[in-house]
């Protein structure tokens, strides 16, 4: 097994508080999505699915992070933040992340139907205010198998 630097190695453990965020939604029977806001190599919140617990089309896992983190630091601007989702963002949540300024996506799988940083728009290539770095397939396998046991459990 390749040795990882540094930055995989966090990105793989924080991705894995996001992971145990999507666990929480999979228990509530809500689509097992997760996420963190991490600043200055810190959690600075979290957020899970919650739609059908809130009656919110909006309640994504990442606007709750990002609602929170931006509490957090008293800001509306996340210049200096890392979002480690388990599934590829939405364009809802995407326009959250710009809005938001976060500097760093990092997400485990794609999400084909929805998905708006690289399965439905190439997110890199789109010209905003400030500059995202993205990054997938941290703990992919992982977040796979948690979505794919959720939609089985409801069949």
């Amino acid at each position: 097994m390749p040795s990882f630097g540094f930055l995989e190695d966090r990105d793989a453990f924080f991705m894995l508080e996001a992971l145990k965020e999507a666990e929480k939604a999979f228990y509530e029977d809500e689509v097992p999505v997760g996420a963190v806001i991490v600043f200055e190599n810190k959690i600075i919140s979290r957020g899970y699915n919650q739609v059908e617990k809130l009656k919110d089309s909006t309640a994504h896992a990442e606007i709750i992070a990002i609602t929170q983190a931006e509490n957090a630091l008293g800001n509306k601007f996340l210049n200096n933040c890392t979002i480690y989702v388990t599934i590829e963002p939405c364009f809802m949540c995407l326009g959250a992340i710009v809005l938001a300024r976060i500097k760093r996506v990092v997400f485990a799988c794609r999400e084909p139907k929805f998905g708006a940083v690289v399965s439905l728009l190439d997110i890199q290539a789109l010209s905003f205010n400030h500059s995202l770095e993205v990054k997938e397939g941290v703990l992919e396998k992982e977040s796979s198998y948690l979505m794919q046991s959720f939609f089985q459990k409801r069949r």
